[in-house]
């Protein structure tokens, strides 16, 4: 007979897989656990028995009803260590907006820890540091909008100062992907102005806005962007 409290453990796993996705398929759910298809639509229906509103989206996967809320996540020792050690890497980081964004998700969950688990998180960030370079400090403070019309596909409008020829233009950009190199985020997206699409450090970008216009995705894809490029260059 199958062990209890491995099940219990996997089926709060499970949960938290549902809160985190729009739609999670029997596959995915076989693949983490590594457990058979069969015993992933047991545990389903053991949730479903339990009371938790799981729907079947009909060639997609399954899904937690629409507004169901679930009581608030709790972190493991290990796992609020983990959240502790990535907020100094992000400290690092050349986007202010993500270091501000990230330090208030930190302080939203050391508020569902255990008094005993804070006590050891206060010691542990007071006991974590990171060394900087000189030259690597906040340049930008455009990820998060910029992440923002990616997921809404929301037009922006860019003052940008150009590398090569010191020039500065405006430009009505559709954001498609983002990536991080040499200490700089890098927008890619589609340029209305030059009708292509460009790639925009955000350390060069002045100043930036959305609009009230909306884009399709031009079915990007960010690994194949990146295999095109390189042959480019090869």
């Amino acid at each position: 007979m199958e062990n209890e409290i491995p099940r219990l453990s996997r089926l709060t796993s499970i949960l938290i897989i549902f809160q985190s996705k729009t739609v999670v398929t029997v596959s995915e759910i076989a693949s983490k656990f590594n457990i058979s298809k069969r015993t992933v639509y047991r545990d389903i229906k053991a949730l479903e028995e339990a009371g938790i509103p799981i729907f079947k989206e009909e060639g997609k996967g399954y899904s937690l009803m629409e507004g169901y809320n679930l009581p608030p996540v709790m972190f493991s020792t290990d796992e609020a260590n983990t959240l502790i050690t990535i907020e100094k890497i992000i400290q690092t980081n050349t986007d202010s907006s993500l270091i501000e964004n990230y330090q208030n998700i930190v302080t939203k969950i050391k508020t569902i820890l255990k008094y005993s688990d804070k006590e050891k998180i206060e010691l542990l960030s007071n006991r974590i540091g990171t060394t900087k370079k000189t030259n690597n400090q906040v340049k930008s403070n455009s990820l998060l909008l910029i992440q923002t019309s990616i997921t809404d596909q929301i037009v922006i409008e860019i003052a940008y100062k150009s590398l090569s020829k010191e020039q500065h233009t405006k430009r009505q950009i559709e954001p498609l992907g983002l990536y991080f190199s040499n200490e700089n985020w890098i927008v890619i997206a589609w340029c209305n102005l030059r009708n292509e699409l460009r790639e925009f450090r955000l350390d060069r970008i002045l100043n930036i806005k959305p609009l009230n216009k909306y884009f399709d995705n031009h079915k990007f894809n960010l690994s194949d962007y990146f295999i095109h490029v390189s042959e480019k260059i090869s």
